[in-house]
């Protein structure tokens, strides 16, 4: 299998991106959409809520990502706490998002704290989980992923 092809948007901050280099929660997601033409939504619904970003308590900043000859999308985001995540998982918006691709792919996730958060290195980390698969569905904030682990996911 060839290399995936990945597009990255720029970093998006949140009102808690003048806090950079402390501690963080990073989110990582994996949608891999059934169809091309899902991909595609899912894709728009990613960029929609970006736009909310800057607004989003708790958040620090995040990427979009996407393997569009693979269908797959998602992102990581960087959050101050596990609070701001837990907060953000639960906003109707994303909610609605989250319902109206329920079944129409699968996801993977992965959730890890950082002492100090560096940019760098977490876009490489989530680079591996994109290209190896390397990731499960999501775990308990604090559980640093295995980068041997198997792919796993589940049906959304």
């Amino acid at each position: 299998m060839s290399r995936p092809r990945i597009l990255r948007s720029r970093w998006q901050p949140g009102p808690q991106g003048h806090f950079p280099a402390g501690p963080a929660v990073v989110s990582f997601t994996d949608f891999t959409a059934d169809t091309f033409r899902q991909s595609w939504s899912v894709a728009l619904a990613g960029l929609r809520l970006r736009g909310t970003w800057p607004d989003t308590p708790g958040a620090i900043g995040m990427w979009l990502w996407a393997d569009p000859m693979r269908r797959r999308s998602g992102s990581v985001s960087v959050w101050a706490d596990a609070a701001g995540l837990k907060e953000f998982v639960g906003r109707p918006d994303h909610v609605r998002i989250v319902r109206a691709h329920r079944g129409r792919g699968v996801l993977r996730s992965a959730d890890w704290e950082t002492e100090r958060f560096d940019a760098a290195e977490a876009w490489a980390y989530a680079r591996h989980l994109i290209s190896n698969g390397a990731c499960r569905r999501t775990r308990p904030i604090g559980h640093v992923p295995d980068r041997n682990s198997e792919a796993g996911g589940h049906r959304t």
